[in-house]
This record gives C-alpha cells, sequence and structure tokens, in this order.
C-alpha cells in the first residue's frame, strides 16, 4: 500500500519505518528541510533502539523516502497519517494548531479518495475538527479515521511491530477495511484489531495514559507514607503486584512521571473535563503529586549536608525522562538539577544518550562526563535519577575510590539496601 506519514517525530518516524518494513511504500513528509535531508542520507535524527537498522534496511529498499512537499505526499499516499505535535496549551489543553494547519492543506491538495489518519494523540472531538478544516476546501471524498499510538519510548519498534492492540475509531466502512488490510501483518498471533467510533479511540489513549500515570504516582504517594510508618515499599509493592487484578507492571515508586506523553495528556484529559462540565479530581491530584515528586530527593540531599550545599560537587547519573532514550521532556532530573545549582553545587552528569539534549538546556552551567564514573572523581555525593541498565551493576569498589564522600541518593531504587550498605555506602532511596 501507498502511505503517507506527515510528521517525522518519534511517532511520525518509527510509524513509516514500521510500515515501510511491511513492504508497504512510505513517504514522510516534515516541513524541516535540514531533517529531512538529514533523513535522505541516512541518519536518524533520534534515539530508538532497533529503529536504526530498519530504517536503513527500508531506505536501501526503496520503500522508506522523505519530503518537505506535503502536494508530493498527498499525491503519493491512500492513506494518510498525522503525526504531528499536540503541545501542552498555557491551559493544559492540547494545542491543535498543527494537526488543523496540515487538515486545511489537504482539504486544498487532495484530488482523489483519502483515509485521513489522526496518529497523534488528540482530545475528543478532534476527529470531527479535522473533518471540518478538510471539508471546508475539499472537492473530492476522503475519511477521517482515529488511530491513536502506543508506542513506549525506547520500546517503540517492539510496540509497533508486535502490538498488543490496534484502535481503529471509524465511521466508515470503506476506511475501516483499508485500515484492517494495512495492519493485518502486525496481528497474526491474534492480537486484536479492536473498531470503534472515532471519539471512543480518541479517549481510549487518554484513558489508558491517564490511568498509568495515576498507578505510578499512587505507588510514589505509598513509598512517602512508607518512609513515614518504617515500611518498605519495595515488600509492599511485591505483594501488591502478585494480586492478578493489579499486576506487577508500574508499581514501581520513584521521582516521578516524565516524558512527552503522561504529564501533557494527563493535563489535557483533565482540562478536556472542564470544558465538558466535568471535574477528573483524580488527574487533579496526579498532577501536583507527580510535580512534588520530581524533586523528591532535594530534602534527603539537603537533609544529609545540613542545608549547606554551596560549592559542593554532585554527581548526576541518568538525565532522560526514562531509560533506552534521548528524551528530555519533563526529565525529573532537569528539576533536581535546576534545584541544586540554585543552591549553589556544582554539577557533573552522565547520561548514555541523552547529554545532547542537556546541553542544549544548561549549556556550560553544569559538566558533562565521558563515562560513568568520570564524575565521581571528587565528587561529594552520587545522584540516581534514570534507571539506565548499565547504572545498576556497577564496579562499587571503583567508585569508592573516586568519591571524596560514599553517599548515594537513589531516586529510582536500583540496589539492595542491605547489599548497598554492605558495599560502605550511605544510602538514601525512595520508600525504604
Amino acid at each position: 500500500m501507498k502511505i503517507a506519514v506527515i510528521g517525522t517525530g518519534y511517532v511520525g518516524l518509527v510509524t513509516g519505518t514500521c510500515l515501510a518494513e511491511t513492504g508497504n511504500d512510505v513517504l514522510c513528509i516534515d516541513i524541516n528541510e535540514e531533517k529531512v535531508k538529514q533523513m535522505q542520507s541516512g541518519v536518524v535524527p533520534i534515539y530508538e533502539p532497533h529503529l536504526e537498522n530498519l530504517f536503513e534496511r527500508n531506505i536501501k529498499a526503496n520503500r522508506l523516502k522523505f519530503s518537505t512537499n506535503l502536494q508530493e505526499g498527498l499525491n503519493h499516499g491512500e492513506i494518510i497519517f498525522l503525526a504531528l505535535p499536540t503541545p501542552e496549551d498555557e491551559d493544559g489543553s492540547a494545542d491543535l494548531k498543527y494537526i488543523l494547519g496540515v487538515a486545511d492543506d489537504i482539504g486544498k491538495l487532495i484530488t482523489d479518495y483519502k483515509v485521513v489518519v489522526d496518529k497523534s494523540t488528540v482530545p475528543v472531538g478532534t476527529s470531527d475538527r479535522v473533518k471540518e478544516a478538510i471539508s471546508a476546501n475539499a472537492k473530492v471524498d476522503f475519511d477521517v479515521v482515529s488511530n491513536p499510538e502506543f508506542l513506549r519510548e525506547g520500546f517503540a519498534v517492539d510496540d509497533f511491530l508486535k502490538p498488543e492492540r490496534i484502535v481503529i475509531g471509524s465511521s466508515s466502512d470503506k476506511a475501516t477495511a483499508l485500515m484492517q488490510k494495512l495492519y493485518k501483518p502486525f496481528v497474526r498471533s491474534g492480537n486484536p484489531i479492536i473498531v470503534m467510533d472515532e471519539k471512543s479511540a480518541e479517549l481510549t489513549k487518554y484513558a489508558a495514559n491517564a490511568f498509568l500515570a495515576t498507578k505510578i504516582t499512587f505507588m510514589n504517594e505509598i513509598a512517602n507514607f512508607c518512609e513515614k510508618v518504617g515500611a518498605d515499599v519495595d515488600k509492599v509493592r511485591i505483594g501488591m503486584g502478585t494480586d492478578s487484578r493489579i499486576g506487577k507492571r508500574f508499581l514501581f515508586p520513584g521521582i516521578g512521571y516524565g516524558g512527552s506523553c503522561f504529564p501533557k495528556d494527563v493535563k489535557a484529559l483533565h482540562k478536556s473535563g472542564k470544558d465538558n462540565s466535568y471535574n477528573f479530581e483524580i488527574l487533579e491530584a496526579v498532577v501536583n503529586v507527580n510535580q512534588e515528586q520530581k524533586l523528591a530527593l532535594i530534602p534527603k540531599i539537603k537533609g544529609y549536608f545540613n542545608s549547606s550545599l554551596k560549592g559542593k560537587n554532585i554527581a548526576v547519573w541518568g538525565l532522560a525522562f526514562k531509560p533506552e532514550t534521548d528524551d528530555i521532556r519533563e526529565a525529573p532530573a532537569l528539576y533536581t538539577i535546576e534545584t541544586l545549582l540554585e543552591l549553589g553545587a556544582n554539577i557533573t552528569v552522565f547520561d548514555p544518550e541523552a547529554m545532547p539534549n542537556v546541553k542544549r538546556k544548561f549549556g556550560d552551567k553544569i559538566n558533562y562526563a565521558k563515562d560513568m564514573y568520570q564524575p565521581l572523581k571528587d565528587t561529594d555525593a552520587l545522584v540516581i535519577c534514570t534507571e539506565w541498565s548499565i547504572f545498576r551493576t556497577p564496579d562499587f569498589s571503583k567508585m569508592k575510590s573516586l568519591m571524596a564522600n560514599n553517599v548515594i541518593f537513589d531516586g529510582r531504587n536500583l540496589y539492595d539496601i542491605t547489599d548497598i550498605k554492605n558495599e560502605g555506602f550511605n544510602y538514601l532511596s525512595i520508600g525504604r
């Protein structure tokens, strides 16, 4: 099938590449000329495990191409995916200017039937607005479908190629049949393609992300309470997770969630509720608790140093909002670093992928290490903000030989408390 993907961020690039991998002829469109030239030359502009191999293979096979020309994309594709940004607006709502702007252009440019697919995470009713924007100028038939993505950064390729489910929001039999044909190769193992109305599909994505964010936030509250009463959140987590009604996933406490999805999606759903005279009180609490949780290590650090951090050398391991990505959007590490700088500390950081992005934000306000041990030389404390696998089994003897003060503040509970103390470290974590 001939596919056009408008937008080449995380979602658009993974979507286009994985659709090409199953034999489709895919043309990706982006207005950023420099980025398009980069991709045309075979350079992947984002870090996502396994993406580069698929990207290179499909470019060589001429199944994956790139352009800045929207008309070219519309002429090429029978199915047009909109994978455009929906950034958080000042009032917490999702800003739809990019999607609606492209929809307006599509109406002026299409010359034959198209299925226009909302792949971006959008509020309930967006498909109607896209349809109206296209209809204002279109002289041919078209359909608008909601097909929300459920891709986890760091696992996006696997999630696309082996989806747990595919949700299609469509009121058109013709569009539904085309979408089912497109996705059939991805569900050969029997995972469902769920067809529903457009509004239900749009809400499914928001509801899923809001629920997961709530689950994380609840465990963070339990962790904070564990510290008050002397319980161990790891034991509580295991006891809860073995209940099949609850499950083991998303029960790990820490210093809050970040990224491009959970923060803005929770706020957008909360705002959508207000716009429809409904107050999601749970989501309001989730937003507030998570914002505070991002700084959960700061009181522990201040307490250890008697609130005197001026001139202290602090090493930070992990900058991305989660492992296996270079995405630093709403990353708890950034909030921790900003606060430590305000308190007068000297910061040296290491992350396997995210340092270039952090450097664009902080510049020379902090120092950047070449490996995970370099920041530890003469440091007064190590702060762990992201649970990259390489941090799980470090050389503790080497760490002690480098550090001026053997104290670790762990925002992701990477180490067993007894083991780390036996290694000779003062160790402060979350909920234990």
